[in-house]
């Protein structure tokens, strides 16, 4: 049994304990045997499945989920656990959404109501910044914060708006004073209004981290404690998330440690998996970084791969996009790496044996990643790399023959559909490129290794839906968007199962339910594969089993 920090970790029953599960239908996930209704555990791993020939005479026998439906335990390829912690701050979204206790938080439809709860945060805050999160002004018309507008919430707090996709924040004066910025400031990333004044909002990773810094704290600010794992898992649980990526970690000794703590508690049911962010780390310090934390790796805490952001968000006109470029004439977006730069990064890590997850929204940085990867592996074969693709919305055939050819595996965001595809359609892209996102049909067939995501915080923790998405292609207004890319139910619910956990390498782990696997499950109230593919995504969550233990949604 594994020990970290000196205490002994009990995963699952106590040894020698056999428990056979019974439900109404399991789906394996495994192609040899897709179905069972009994599934043996000991020690946390599965022991036998199929039906009860198949199961252990001498094992105590489960029936709690004899009207139930499992599921291998759902794998989130791409989330950022400070969700855990942006609960803790006002939350300034469109659409309703569900926090970790459960409670739905209403989505705010216009700017006076963005207005007015951010007034009621600073009336009541205790704290010494006034953090809010989710805005996006793509949603209200194109109406924006101003550094005007924050500005009348407070003059003596910081406050701190980060938008939906995390590449954009609006900030107030106070703010702008922490970081040094006055009105003669020339600096990339920082807007201006069309009057020349500056608007208050900064993009780029440079200076959003740079006014995380100096405000002390944010919802998105690095640094996790494990009351943000805790929190992060409990939404993870009402999802039947069991194995989750942190892809984006400072790797800072504060957030480690709370990975560990995370790892060490049997009551936070969910296995880690941290990939260190590169911007944070320039040079060789990556790699140092990464080969210091190794050692703490542990069958709930999987250390070994690195992030890498090329561009920014399509909605808010920061991805780098190819010709003919944005739909309403914006200039096209930022380069979080230089590209100059990027191979020799790459080639660095990729030697070393390193993992990569490399996120590029637009065409023009999906096309960079290709370039790079495909010369850096021509000079450093390596067999079984799973370098993944992390969102990679407008790759088109080409790109995916190119994408296929070397080995790459993609993780496509499938929720931006229904969350910004009426957006895409209007302002960012036209039809004929918003029917090509996030092409899934395209990448199975071209014989690509598929995950599906959510990138929670900026949409919902909820791979049911991200499924659901996939499958229907619908936009949050109801019009179907490039039905010609929808997959079947089957091929999506694989996407956010062992699709997913190919891409974290830990296919060998979880993803499926077989033997020698731990026995992790999502436990569902209907069957997701006999409803009507409109209705996946209604298809209820009760609970998680994680290494045997059953850990019910609704649970505090």
């Amino acid at each position: 049994m594994a020990t970290l920090l000196g205490i002994k970790l009990g995963m699952g029953n106590t040894m020698g304990d056999k428990t056979v599960l019974v439900a109404r239908r399991i789906y394996t996930m495994d192609a040899r045997r897709p179905v069972a209704t009994h599934l043996a555990h000991q020690n946390g791993r599965i022991l036998a499945i199929g039906g009860a020939e198949e199961c252990p005479k001498d094992a105590r026998i489960d029936t709690r989920f004899a009207d139930s439906f499992l599921i291998p335990g759902f794998v989130e390829g791409h989330s950022h656990f400070m969700e855990g912690r942006a609960w803790s701050y006002l939350y300034l979204g469109f659409f309703d959404r569900q926090g970790p206790d459960g409670r739905v938080h209403p989505g705010l439809k216009t700017k006076a109501a963005v207005l007015v709860a951010l007034a009621h945060a600073a009336a009541t805050t205790e704290g010494a910044v006034i953090g809010a999160w989710a805005f996006d002004p793509i949603y209200l018309s194109g109406t924006r914060l101003t550094l005007k507008d924050l500005d009348g919430i407070s003059r003596t707090l910081p406050v701190i708006v980060t938008h939906a996709s995390g590449h954009i924040i609006t900030v107030n004066s106070v703010v702008l004073t922490k970081m040094g910025i006055t009105a003669a400031s020339d600096l990339d990333g920082m807007l201006r209004q069309d009057d020349g004044q500056i608007s208050g909002e900064l993009t780029g990773p440079d200076l959003i981290n740079r006014a995380q810094r100096v405000v002390g704290e944010s919802a998105f600010s690095q640094g996790l404690d494990v009351s943000d794992i805790r929190s992060f898992a409990s939404i993870a649980r009402r999802a039947g998330v069991t194995t989750a990526a942190d892809l984006f970690s400072d790797m800072s000794d504060k957030t480690v440690t709370a990975y560990r703590q995370a790892a060490e508690d049997n009551t936070i049911p969910l296995r880690m998996v941290p990939a260190l962010g590169a911007l944070l780390y320039p040079g060789a310090k990556a790699l140092e970084r990464l080969r210091e934390v190794e050692s703490f790796s542990h069958e709930k805490l999987y250390f070994g791969a690195v992030k890498l952001i090329l561009d920014g968000s399509i909605q808010g006109f920061t991805a780098r996009l190819r010709w003919p470029g944005y739909h309403n004439g914006a200039p096209n977006g930022l380069w979080y790496v230089a590209p100059s730069q990027l191979e020799e990064i790459v080639e660095r890590l990729h030697a070393a044996g390193v993992q990569l997850h490399i996120h590029t929204n637009g065409d023009e940085a999906t096309e960079l990643a290709v370039n790079v990867l495909g010369r850096v592996l021509a000079h450093h074969p390596r067999p079984d790399h799973r370098h993944t693709l992390q969102h990679c919305q407008l790759a088109d055939p080409a790109l995916f023959r190119r994408i296929a050819a070397l080995g790459l595996c993609c993780n496509l965001f499938s929720n931006h559909i229904f969350y910004w595809g009426d957006q895409h359609v209007e302002k960012t892209l036209g039809l004929a490129r918003a029917k090509r996102m996030n092409a899934a049909r395209t990448a199975l067939d071209h014989g690509i290794a598929l995950a599906l995501h959510s990138d929670a915080p900026v949409t919902p923790l909820a791979p049911l839906f991200t499924a659901w998405c996939a499958v229907e292609r619908l936009t949050a207004s109801g019009r179907v968007l490039g039905a010609e890319e929808a997959i079947g139910v089957e091929e999506a619910l694989r996407a956010v199962t062992l699709g997913a956990a190919y891409t974290l390498h830990l296919d060998h782990a979880v993803g499926s339910l077989e033997v020698g696997k731990f026995a992790d499950m999502a436990v569902l109230d209907s069957d997701p594969f006999s409803g009507p593919a409109a209705d996946l995504w209604k298809v209820g969550v009760r609970g998680t089993v994680f290494s045997g233990q059953y850990f019910a949604a609704d649970a505090p």
